[in-house]
């Protein structure tokens, strides 16, 4: 049965998310490490939602789901925002981004390296974005 949490689409609302799939992840006691990557990758996918698909659309909100599958975790995002493809997406050149200064670039190179798989699907209204990862269960 998956976990679920959802929160408006405020920036202040995903330290909430965070401390959420921080609990989830430790109740099926998957190591610090790979929590901390996970958290990573799913705060970088929601913070961008919220910045970027909704552009202060407060009242917009970002749906989460946690599955626990035998070889790993899938976390499910779905929102209501402006499409963004992020299996397409070109990373970015590493050093053009330091030449240029560039303040963003990195958080979907970062989400792409964590995570195993990612899937990503949009409809008319509907964007979902699928993150697998791999772990193993400690006892």
């Amino acid at each position: 049965m998956p976990y679920s949490f959802n929160i408006p689409s405020s920036k202040n609302q995903l330290r909430l998310m965070r401390k959420y799939v921080t609990e989830v992840l430790a109740d099926h006691h998957v190591s610090e490490i790979e929590t901390n990557m996970m958290v990573l990758a799913v705060d970088e996918v929601c913070a961008n939602i919220i910045i970027h698909g909704h552009a202060g659309k407060d009242f917009e909100k970002v749906s989460l789901s946690i599955d626990f599958k035998t070889e790993g975790v899938q976390f499910e995002i779905i929102d209501y925002g402006h499409a963004f493809d992020i299996v397409n997406y070109e990373e970015p050149i590493i050093g053009e981004l330091i030449k240029n200064k560039n303040k963003g670039g990195i958080g979907i190179m970062l989400v792409k390296k964590i995570m195993d798989s990612i899937e990503f699907q949009s409809t008319q209204n509907k964007n979902v974005l699928r993150l697998f990862k791999k772990v193993t269960f400690e006892d």
